[in-house]
């Protein structure tokens, strides 16, 4: 952990995965493998642990100038991998074609959270201001517009299908935006900007969770989302 930080932002952090992790199983439970949902939660648990396991002993801070480096090949790649399976895979894609899009939507109310927490790691001097919502950063906009979308657009119905694919694919293309800005602030060989101020707040625990976990949740939200309403309108 980072020792100069406020206990609160661990913690709220800390809160905002677990959020992210109950949420998320909750839409699993409603799929077509929802009898396995257990088994599923207890390896995404599995997951974090490990990623908790490695910024604790400072693994990732460690190895920030291997070549390739570590960070992506051992954080966020794996559950992008995994990502791309359940996508070309009968199975999978019965399984993505059966979550609750509702839920999915609602589960984006995370990224305010997760945009405070940025904020600061900003003013502790850990993260670069482009990072955060002052600077290029304008991702909370979906996480404030996710509840109205998931009520009025599943619950109430009162929103067309292209209104919801349009709200998924800005709200994917925000994060997109942060993804690529926070990867090239990274201090590793593709390193482009914030020189001043590298990303090295993510590379500490709690907050190696939101590259790890929370992000891989959110862009999987969106793709299950898009697809399921292109399917809906194909009909």
């Amino acid at each position: 952990m980072i020792e100069s930080l406020p206990n609160y932002i661990a913690i709220v952090f800390g809160l905002t995965t677990l959020a992210t992790l109950l949420l998320f199983y909750m839409a699993i439970k409603k799929s077509t493998v929802g009898h396995k949902a257990s088994w599923i939660g207890l390896g995404m648990v599995a997951w974090l642990i490990l990623q908790m396991a490695l910024s604790i002993n400072l693994y990732y801070l460690n190895t920030i100038g291997d070549v390739p480096p570590k960070f992506p090949l051992l954080s966020f790649m794996p559950t992008f991998v995994l990502i791309i399976v359940l996508f070309n895979t009968k199975k999978g894609k019965a399984f993505i074609d059966s979550l609750p899009l509702s839920q999915l939507t609602f589960l984006s109310i995370i990224r305010i959270p997760v945009e405070i927490v940025l904020w600061w790691l900003f003013i502790h001097n850990t993260i670069p201001e482009l990072m955060t919502f002052e600077g290029r950063n304008y991702d909370i906009l979906a996480g404030i517009t996710a509840p109205f979308i998931a009520y009025f657009g599943y619950v109430k119905g009162k929103l067309n299908n292209r209104i919801l694919l349009g709200w998924n694919i800005v709200s994917l293309l925000l994060l997109i935006n942060i993804v690529v800005n926070a990867l090239l602030s990274f201090p590793t060989i593709i390193q482009q900007q914030a020189f001043d101020q590298p990303n090295v707040g993510l590379l500490y625990f709690p907050f190696i969770w939101l590259p790890a976990f929370v992000v891989p949740v959110v862009f999987f939200t969106h793709f299950v989302s898009i697809r399921q309403l292109i399917n809906r309108n194909s009909i």
